[in-house]
């Protein structure tokens, strides 16, 4: 795995970033010491981005697909109002166990909604508008979730997808999943109907607005 920062940035920015709180600091630690894949996790820094652009953008109502152990929910549940949505979509009942105990610890977690099962066809059954869409599971089908959940956003609303730069494999680009981030970041460079910036936070987040 490529460095994308110099060493000693990532604890510079987490040391200049809001503090998340103790719920938040327990989920991680849990998330570590139990998952097989704990780098999965959005993290502080990242998360702290979460609630911020939910706060900024004024979302009501938001999408995520890829729930894992609900660190980035509750991030950005937290930017919600007292009632807004999250709608999580993710299909692995471990990771959702966890999930679900903290949302029931949370203040925050009565704001939150859990469908289990393929997030393609969960995203079937939604109806729009939404705000703000959050895209971080299985990258292979990052084309499709960004084309089903595209005409359900809002005129303004913001798409926000993890993992960009892959580490940075995308700029060489092998692996089928090397290939797949790469040929999504490109499809939505061209895309017309977006305005979009490519954020080197953490392991890169595309931040990305409908016209």
């Amino acid at each position: 795995m490529r460095i994308l920062t110099e060493p000693g940035i990532d604890e510079y920015a987490l040391a200049k970033t809001s503090d998340h709180d103790e719920l938040l600091s327990s989920l991680m630690k849990e998330t570590h010491a139990t998952m097989d894949s704990p780098n999965m996790l959005t993290g502080p820094v990242e998360g702290r981005l979460l609630k911020l652009l939910v706060q900024i953008s004024g979302a009501r109502r938001i999408l995520e697909i890829g729930t894992f152990t609900g660190y980035s929910a509750l991030s950005m549940a937290e930017g919600l109002p007292e009632d807004g949505e999250l709608i999580t979509l993710d299909l692995n009942p471990v990771s959702l166990e966890l999930a679900r105990r903290y949302f029931a610890r949370s203040s925050h977690g009565k704001k939150i909604k859990i469908i289990e099962g393929p997030a393609l066809d969960s995203i079937k059954e939604l109806s729009g508008p939404l705000d703000l869409v959050f895209i971080d599971a299985d990258k292979g089908n990052y084309l499709n979730y960004y084309e089903a959940v595209l005409p359900l956003l809002k005129s303004g609303g913001i798409i926000l997808v993890d993992n960009v730069l892959w580490s940075g494999a995308v700029l060489e680009p092998k692996a089928k999943s090397d290939i797949a981030i790469d040929e999504f970041n490109q499809h939505v460079a061209k895309d017309e109907r977006v305005e979009k910036v490519l954020l080197t936070v953490r392991d890169g987040v595309y931040l990305i607005r409908k016209h």
